[in-house]
């Protein structure tokens, strides 16, 4: 279908990428976002509308001619927002809210993964400081501890402190606690109408707050692609060994998955294991994967939503690399410090192979501000790794924003060529 009208749905990072991304399918005539950020006020029609609310987004999707709505977060999609879209007759792009489950609680993840043979971490569910504590002996350290339902990308602590893990535990409520992985990890995100699945390209992110991973997790501060240390076959393997298996398994519990299924994954000494699933893009690796991606963004997504994704083909990628920097306000991953002022001269405007992606701002007056715990990305696209990188961090020197910091290391490993290949899946 060409001359789409597409409505997405989110107010971060990633959906202002989405939203760059899918205005420049020459098959997409408008885009509209909700509730949008100063990012996305810039460039496109914006609408308060809270994103979490089915019908309000229903609503506004029919009062605008939406031929197409794209749910971004993660929050939405667990609340049945795409049920509520589709209810009313529109296309949406994003799982029902018995598949988003995948995301929305972690043992129910676990539960796929074993009925499908998917590898994955050793596991225990745990609902008491008992069970809890037993869990972490069971397993041994180093502890890791993950909150059942939706954290924000925050719920998660890894530690070799026993007093650390059951503390966390304890603030969580119902936790999965699994076995410790070694080994790099990888992002794979998978379009797919719930039949056919068709792979992007393989990144990396950056949980940790603090150069050379120390500091507690965060949302991500940082991701790129493609992967120089890759192996050879992994996209094959983990669409052979993880996501064929998982969408039938879904199917065969009645509650097909259609949409954006993140993979995360682990290549340990002992091969890949799943992390961890999302039902939605990932945020930071999306602003970094999608300016590589030739084929029309929008064109796709319309496909998954209306389960004709087979017409589609293989995706077609630029030979670049990508890389996105994250810039957080002061005390994040904590209770970040909003309110500071951010001035520059790339905040609206796409310049060369350099753009800003707005993910926690707002406008005090005319002034541009943060407001939440991410609040820019950097994202620069370029011949290697390392030209993307320079010219990311090129662009973040140039930026004002006093009580905003970054880390200094993304990609720099990989740029290097310090990741040693991994050679076994």
């Amino acid at each position: 279908m060409t001359d789409l009208t597409v409505l997405v749905v989110g107010s971060g990072g990633r959906e202002h990428a989405l939203a760059l991304a899918i205005a420049a399918d020459p098959g997409v005539a408008a885009v509209h976002v909700a509730p949008g950020n100063p990012g996305t006020w810039h460039a496109w029609p914006s609408h308060a509308v809270d994103p979490t609310d089915g019908d309000a987004v229903a609503a506004l999707a029919t009062e605008i001619g939406a031929d197409l709505v794209v749910v971004g977060p993660e929050a939405p999609l667990v609340a049945g927002v795409a049920d509520a879209v589709r209810a009313a007759g529109i296309a949406c792009f994003g799982p029902t809210a018995q598949a988003a489950q995948l995301e929305g609680s972690k043992q129910f993840a676990k539960d796929v993964m074993a009925a499908a043979g998917v590898p994955t971490a050793a596991s225990r569910f745990c609902r008491t400081p008992g069970e809890v504590a037993a869990a972490l002996d069971a397993l041994g350290a180093p502890y890791v501890v993950k909150q059942d339902g939706l954290a924000a990308g925050k719920g998660v602590v890894v530690t070799n402190d026993r007093d650390e893990a059951l503390a966390h535990a304890a603030a969580c409520g119902d936790v999965v606690v699994e076995e410790y992985l070694d080994g790099p990890e990888v992002s794979l995100f998978v379009i797919t109408d719930g039949t056919v699945a068709l792979p992007l390209q393989p990144a990396q992110d950056f949980k940790r707050v603090g150069d050379d991973d120390a500091g507690p997790n965060t949302g991500g501060m940082g991701a790129y692609t493609p992967l120089p240390w890759a192996p050879e076959g992994l996209v094959a393997a983990v669409m052979d060994r993880v996501v064929t298996p998982t969408l039938e398994e879904m199917t065969r519990l009645g509650t097909p998955f259609a949409g954006l299924l993140y993979v995360g994954l682990a290549l340990t000494s002992r091969g890949m294991r799943v992390v961890e699933y999302n039902a939605r893009f990932g945020d930071p690796e999306t602003q970094a994967i999608l300016p590589l991606l030739e084929t029309p963004l929008g064109q796709v997504l319309y496909a998954a939503a209306t389960g004709t994704l087979a017409d589609v083909g293989p995706l077609s990628w630029r030979d670049e690399s990508a890389v996105i920097v994250v810039a957080a306000a002061e005390n994040y991953p904590g209770t970040p410090r909003a309110g500071g002022s951010i001035t520059g001269p790339r905040l609206y405007e796409t310049a060369d192979n350099v753009h800003i992606v707005h993910a926690g701002t707002a406008l005090d007056g005319d002034t541009l501000v943060a407001a939440g715990g991410r609040v820019l990305g950097v994202v620069a696209t370029g011949p290697t790794l390392t030209d993307a990188r320079d010219d990311a961090y090129a662009a973040l020197a140039e930026l004002d924003f006093p009580t905003g910091f970054w880390r200094t290391d993304i990609a720099a490993k990989a740029a290097a060529g310090l990741i040693p290949p991994v050679t076994s899946l």
